[in-house]
């Protein structure tokens, strides 16, 4: 199986060639656990949770690690842990503050289907250096001062951009167009705008370790570059997180690690998952739409109903992870009608003992989770019930009885139950049918909505390979966009 990864570092879509196929490792950048995390913040943890899925399915089990960090040092920490816990030493707060939302993060995520990571190391635990000897921040700032591409200036550690002659690479951001203006903060003891913070003072009402530099903190990018290295070597496969990382935190992640450890690259494909917005619009407090995985599986606050978490799982997953996601009650409601559907299909029913090939095949086209979703829907079309059922298993799709508690609008009355196995021995088919079809022209509207073009001509050049071609236009009634589709002669 020819597996393909986009990689923001090249902007192309290349084969996936493993540095040690006895161990395929990834990195994610995970949550900074000041607070619960919201719905944006799960976008990456299903979207890599699938990969891993897929790379355990390749390589082995036993063949692949996944590290996903906690951090667990930042100043929002600190603020949150003086607000709550004010007559508490600050460390004993942080503690407080940290241990409540970590657990809680590793219960909502594990609500969303997914599986722990291999290792989930946190950022306080790689700070100074270790019994055991795995890579920590403070040896890091000093190699990377003593290779030059370090300097202090007044009691903080910065990181000389100028000294990295293909610095802004990920991003593609040039130095010279990062002069003072704007949009770039100038310091006077910094020797560039760009340069940036290894290592910051605290004083004594703020957290700190003692070090070379004096009694002090991690800056947040030196944190991932530690924790990367201790548990997956200077170099490793994959390293993945949402959009908004690429620039700072990403690009300063390789800065540091490239030229600590004297390396060409810190991983050899960058993977990105898009940005999400809550009914059109960037969510965001201000506006009354923020809200956390744990409000949406625990309470009423998005469109008056709890949600299981497979039914945000699907949400995620139906759209593909490089493009955009209106995150909508409208949206939840169609995911949780199609995984009731699902369920009382495959109640029962014994998986096929192989995963299907269509569903890989998509899966190893860059993940493409949006038309393995319309695969599904083609093997419940045919009847195929024992391969959805793996497929389901696959994804992440298990717990059946948290999505059928609640019967969505417009489901079926007559829940079946299957009285015999099903067999799966339906032939696969190279063409789509008219419900992938139809999922992937919804797709296909969702992303014109949301002037995401790229994705759009994409998947009308994929129907086009088949023979169908489709017309937009526009609902003579209520002026919506429509798209109808016809056979090419």
């Amino acid at each position: 199986m020819e597996l393909r990864l986009y990689d923001t570092m090249t902007r192309d879509k290349r084969v996936f060639t493993p540095i040690d196929a006895g161990n395929v490792r990834m990195y994610v950048c995970g949550p900074t656990v000041y607070d619960f995390a919201h719905i944006g913040n799960a976008r990456p943890v299903i979207v890599f949770d699938v990969l891993f899925r897929l790379l355990r399915h390749i390589y082995g089990d036993q063949h692949v690690t996944y590290v996903r960090n906690i951090t667990d040092v930042d100043d929002k920490i600190n603020d949150r842990a003086l607000r709550d816990y004010p007559g508490l030493p600050l460390n004993e707060a942080i503690r407080k503050v940290t241990e409540k939302t970590a657990d809680q993060f590793q219960a909502d995520v594990k609500a969303l289907g997914c599986l722990p990571p291999t290792v989930q190391p946190r950022a306080t635990e790689f700070v100074l250096p270790r019994p055991d000897g795995k890579t920590d921040m403070v040896t890091l700032i000093q190699q990377l001062i003593a290779r030059g591409h370090a300097y202090e200036a007044e009691g903080e550690v910065l990181f000389d951009t100028q000294s990295m002659p293909d610095y802004g690479a990920l991003s593609g951001r040039k130095l010279e167009d990062q002069q003072a203006g704007a949009r770039v903060a100038v310091d006077a003891h910094k020797k560039h705008p760009t340069d940036f913070v290894l290592w910051k003072q605290s004083s004594p009402e703020e957290p700190g370790w003692d070090s070379p530099w004096g009694r002090g903190r991690p800056g947040w990018h030196i944190e991932c570059s530690a924790m990367s290295a201790a548990y997956l070597g200077t170099t490793f496969d994959i390293h993945g997180g949402g959009l908004d990382l690429i620039f700072p935190h990403h690009e300063n992640e390789i800065a540091q690690s490239r030229c600590a450890h004297g390396t060409h690259a810190m991983a050899n494909y960058w993977m990105h998952n898009g940005f999400l917005q809550v009914e059109g619009e960037k969510m965001s407090k201000s506006l009354g739409n923020f809200v956390t995985i744990n409000e949406l599986l625990a309470t009423e606050k998005f469109g008056g109903d709890k949600w299981a978490g497979e039914i945000l799982r699907l949400a995620m997953l139906r759209t593909h992870y490089r493009s955009p996601i209106d995150w909508t009650v409208k949206a939840l409601d169609e995911c949780h009608k199609v995984l009731w559907d699902w369920y009382t299909d495959v109640q029962d029913v014994e998986p096929s003992p192989t995963v299907p090939a269509e569903v890989l095949n998509f899966l190893s086209d860059d993940l493409n989770t949006a038309n393995t979703i319309a695969a599904l829907h083609g093997l419940r079309k045919r009847k195929s019930f024992s391969d959805l059922r793996a497929a389901m298993n696959f994804l992440g799709f298990t717990d059946g009885g948290s999505v059928l508690a609640r019967r969505p609008a417009g489901a079926r009355t007559n829940v079946p139950t299957a009285t015999a196995k099903v067999s799966s021995n339906a032939p696969t088919v190279s063409a789509l049918d008219d419900e992938q079809i139809e999922t992937l022209i919804a797709l296909r509207l969702e992303a014109r909505k949301a002037r995401n073009f790229a994705e759009s001509d994409r998947i009308r050049d994929q129907l086009l390979e088949i023979g169908v071609v489709l017309k937009d236009g526009k609902d003579p009634q209520t002026g919506e966009p429509i798209t109808t589709r016809e056979i090419a002669r």
